[in-house]
This record gives structure tokens, sequence and C-alpha cells, in this order.
């Protein structure tokens, strides 16, 4: 459709960088952290060399086990500043579907046109246009949008993003939410640096997506799969290589835990680092967070999937990030807000390719195709870093995906990498100004609708999502 776009700077995910072929002495120095790593005084500094300490190079793509910082020793701390990372992933939204409305200088969102609507357009099979509309409530359909293997591979459409409408998402997929319907989350997204070019990790569900976060790859898993759970990866998880660097890390989680899509991760941590939410807050409180933190949402009624009210998921979402930015340890925290995939719903921009984690084949169900394996990313997600030491005014256009965030946590403790995806993935340092804390005192931010509004924002948990697609939003084929 017109309103599709490529990424800023060609289709490869290496492409967007800088390159400087594989990581040097060099290389570390001209990043400047070679000295905050050596004598432990955040040598790091904002605006060096393009914001990333190492560059991928297409033609020789660092390998599985290899470090980010190959002169200094497994479990070195890079940027001692930081001290606790924190992720918070919630659930199934494109970036135009929460952040197109944000009207952030220089962040890619809708384009608007002169009755201050998107432009932004999908065809039904019959010829007639759905145009994108504001969701009539904070609730959504149930069964729909889909984003499965399959139908996400019908909206990506070979490029064209005309697809979306045509596949089991069905009009809903063009609907999308502004400031008024999100005041707590377009508020933190003003306010901290966002990133416009971050993708989920491939295009399809849920647990793929999460397992991208936690191993650098999904081992072949192309859809939420449970038979699939007995599996391990061959090179771990990034919490086995923070245990084997005596790195601290816990998953707090609601109902269910990331962990379980490595069942004998789950069953060895389960109690000990795999801990109920409530913990979370207290350890919050109290100072107490670990290295890593992956917070996870209640996913029945708080993680924003559909049919869920995400005004749930946003007064989660706040009370997760107030409870950092509140906390004893804020000084020393860099949170990450994202989603673990797009949940069916339209975004313009084309997912780039990408470099395959390993030789494992997409396991795809029966009479489907393949496509291009694990060779492109999935579609923007939000995403947003929200620290004391976070770039402010800042929107970075670096392509990320789910496993950059692994590619992150083992450059802050040079760890080993997973998968040739998280070797060669960007890191977010861009995002980040280590030589003075921008938010040393925490912003306020909006309250959630939910707080705010709490009898109108839950009204239509009963009387249902609304008119989808509202009159008015569909014209006849041309």
């Amino acid at each position: 459709m017109a309103d599709q776009q490529d990424i800023p700077s060609g289709d490869s995910i290496d492409e967007s960088v800088e390159h400087d072929g594989a990581t040097t002495r060099r290389g570390l120095l001209k990043a400047g952290l070679v000295a905050g790593a050596a004598v432990g005084v955040g040598g790091w500094r904002a605006g060096a060399a393009s914001g990333s300490a190492w560059h991928p190079s297409a033609a020789h793509p660092r390998k599985p086990g290899s470090l980010p910082y190959p002169n200094l020793p497994t479990g070195t701390d890079t940027i001692p500043k930081i001290k606790h990372i924190v992720v918070l992933m919630m659930e199934n939204h494109s970036y135009d579907n929460r952040l197109g409305m944000l009207k952030r200088p220089g962040a890619d969102g809708f384009r608007i046109g002169k009755d201050g609507k998107p432009t932004a357009t999908n065809p039904y099979k019959n010829g007639d246009i759905q145009h994108a509309f504001r969701m009539p409530t904070t609730c959504q359909l149930s069964g729909h949008p889909a984003q499965d293997w399959l139908a996400s591979h019908q909206q990506f459409a070979q490029g064209h993003l005309d697809g979306f409408v045509k596949s089991g998402s069905g009009p809903v997929s063009m609907g999308y939410w502004q400031w008024a319907d999100q005041p707590f989350y377009y508020s933190l997204a003003k306010i901290f640096p966002i990133a416009d070019r971050y993708f989920c990790s491939l295009l399809g569900q849920t647990d793929p997506n999460r397992r991208f976060l936690i191993s650098g790859t999904s081992m072949g898993m192309v859809n939420d799969d449970i038979s699939m759970v007995g599996q391990y990866p061959k090179n771990g998880t990034i919490f086995d290589r923070l245990d084997h660097a005596k790195i601290s890390w816990k998953n707090y989680y609601s109902t269910l835990s990331t962990t379980e899509l490595y069942f004998k991760l789950f069953e060895k941590n389960a109690g000990k680092k795999v801990v109920n939410i409530r913990h979370f807050f207290t350890d919050a409180a109290a100072g107490k967070l670990p290295s890593f933190s992956l917070v996870d949402p209640d996913f029945e009624v708080m993680s924003e999937e559909n049919p869920q009210n995400v005004a749930a998921g946003e007064q989660f979402a706040a009370k997760v990030i107030n409870a950092v930015m509140s906390g004893p340890g804020w000084a020393h925290t860099l949170l990450i807000w994202t989603y673990d995939e797009h949940g069916g719903y339209y975004d313009h921009v084309r997912p780039p390719r990408a470099l395959a984690p390993d030789n494992i084949a997409p396991r795809v169900p029966k009479g489907q195709s393949k496509y291009e394996g694990f060779t492109r990313l999935g579609f923007r997600v939000p995403f947003a870093i929200v620290s004391p030491w976070a770039r402010p005014n800042y929107v970075s256009h670096k392509v990320f995906d789910h496993s950059s965030v692994c590619a992150l946590v083992e450059a802050k403790w040079n760890l080993p990498a997973m998968t040739f995806r998280d070797a060669n993935a960007n890191v977010m340092l861009d995002m980040l100004d280590l030589s003075t804390p921008a938010f040393a005192k925490p912003p306020k931010l909006a309250e959630p609708l939910l707080t705010m509004h709490p009898v109108k924002a839950a009204r239509c948990d009963v009387a249902g999502p609304g008119k989808i697609p509202p009159p008015g939003s569909v014209t006849p084929k041309p």
C-alpha cells in the first residue's frame, strides 16, 4: 500500500549500521568502553562511534560462543553505572497500533492526512478499502486479529503489506489507539527514548518470539506449540549464560513464566529464580532487584492480548515501571518496555531480512510454506528504554529485534553469544547517555486510563468493544 516503508538503509539487518568488521581493541577504544570496563568507572560515553559497541559484518558475522569484547574476561562489567536490567514484555501489538499517533518528532508513525487521521489503508479481497480507524473502546475482539505463521506471512504479502484485512486478522487489523486511550504509555513514549525500528524476531506468534528473547532462536517453533517445550537450545539460554558468569537474575511471573517455554529451565529454577510477581514489587521497593529481571504479566487479563481490555495491561505496566522509578535502585537501573509480537495489527514498515540464528528449519503446520525461514524479522513493536541514563529527546532508527536484548545483556557482562542472531544483533547503547543522568529525578508520567477513569475504561468489559470496523471507515472498490 502507499504508506508502506522499508528500513532507511536497505533490506538487511546489517546494512543499518557502520561496518568496522570484527570486534577489535581499536573498536572498543573508539566506543570508549575499555577504560570503563578496566577501571570500573563507567568509561562508555554517549555518542561514541555509531552508538554501538561493535558493528556486525555481513561478510564476516560473529559466531555463537564468541564474546562481544574478546580482549576482556567473560563476566566483565562494561557498563558499571547500570546495575539492573529489567525487561517488561507485553503482548501482541504493533508499533502503529500503539504508537502510530504519537506524533513525536523524528518517530516514524502514521502519515496524517488533512483531516487529522491516518492515511493508511488495506484492501479487502473484493477490492473495497479499509481505512485505519481509532478503536471504539479499549477492549478488543475475540479471536481477531490473527498473527500465526500463516496469517503473518499473508499480511507481509511478499513485502507489499496489503494482506492484513485479507488475512485472518480482518478489518480490526487497521484499528489503533491514541493518547486519550493510553495516557501512561504515550507520556512514557514522549519523554523517554524510543526505537522506531524495533521488530519482533519472526513473522509468528508469542511463544517463538519469546524464545528469541531468552535464547536467540526459536528452535524451529513458529506458532504457540506446547509440544515443543521439552526442547532445549544447544547453547543454552541467556539465563544459563548469566548463571555461568555468576550474575543474578529472576523471572517474575504472574500466571505463566516465560521460562516455561523450555520446561527444563523452568523446572530447575521454579521457586528460586522463577518467582511470583509479588516478589518484584518487594524487591524493587527494597532496592534488591537482581542484575537481570524478566517481568511477565498475567497473560489472561493484563498482557493486552485480544480479547483483553488494553487498559488493564497499561495499568499493570505502569505499576511495574513506577515501582522501578520510585525504588532506591533507580539510579542504576535500565528498564525495557516492549511487546513480543504485533498481534495481527497493521504496521506500515516492511520487516527487513535478518541473519538466521542457526540451521534449524521452521517447523510449520502440514501444508504450509516455510517461506524465508528465519531470515526475515517480524513486524515492528513498541520499544522504549526507561532509565536515569536514557538519552533525552531521542528516537533510535537502528534495526533491533528481541535478540538485541540478549546482545545488550551479553555486551554489559561480556557473555558469549548463543546463536548467530544475538551475536550479530545491534545493541541499543545509542539510546543511553552515560555522561550525565538526564532523568536522575524520575519524571512524572501520566496516570494510566484505568486509574484516571476506572468506570469509563472498564465499561467495555461488559458492553463489548464496539462496532468494528466503525461506520464510514470502508470505501467501495475504486
